[in-house]
């Protein structure tokens, strides 16, 4: 979109009223695809951010039950299907953790999505952001020194999520193996 098509998306009354009901449904119904849709495009639109955060929040709650149930049942989560929303929240929820300097924090969000999803490559990428947890390392590290800017995801699945990084990925896992079996002990108990 150009500013112009932004501008207008912004003061369309039709356009402005169709989100409105789909928020009204979303939380009606408690359903996060249709909350993520209304999300990206206020975030798009640039438009109030208190609606914003409360729609985000309302994703995070939804987004925590779930994986909290799949938890007890000892569910993976799927990248194809309503998964992803759940997926995707409690990925940015802890890249937003660890911006904000909760390193530690961000790494038990982080270890808990590696033990929920059933996508071996997403696996593996977000067990780097574990090790750069565990090495300490700030998100602004994170970025300077790990990964690959400005290059695009081959995939729609994996879009949400940082996957390009300056180094073959199963190479930096195998160098720093032994860092990872310790983390994996550590927080083994948030799985309990």
């Amino acid at each position: 979109m150009d500013q112009n098509e932004l501008n207008e998306a912004r003061t369309n009354p039709e356009f402005l009223s169709f989100l409105d009901e789909r928020e009204k449904e979303a939380f009606e119904k408690e359903n996060i695809s249709i909350l993520y849709e209304v999300l990206d495009s206020l975030l798009i639109l640039d438009l109030q951010e208190a609606r914003i955060n409360k729609i985000y929040e309302k994703i995070l709650t939804i987004s925590f039950d779930q994986i909290e149930g799949r938890l007890k049942e000892n569910k993976q989560l799927s990248l194809h299907s309503d998964d992803i929303y759940y997926i995707r929240s409690f990925y940015e929820h802890s890249i937003e953790k660890w911006s904000r300097g909760n390193i530690q924090g961000a790494k038990e969000l982080l270890f808990v999505l590696s033990n929920i999803i059933d996508d071996e490559r997403l696996k593996d990428s977000i067990e780097v952001h574990i090790i750069a947890c565990a090495k300490n390392l700030t998100l602004d590290e994170f970025y300077d020194t790990k990964v690959r800017l400005n290059s695009e995801v081959d995939d729609e699945d994996h879009g949400y999520f940082i996957m390009r990084y300056k180094f073959d990925t199963k190479q930096f896992l195998e160098q720093n193996s032994s860092l990872l079996i310790s983390e994996y002990k550590t927080l083994q108990h948030l799985l309990d």
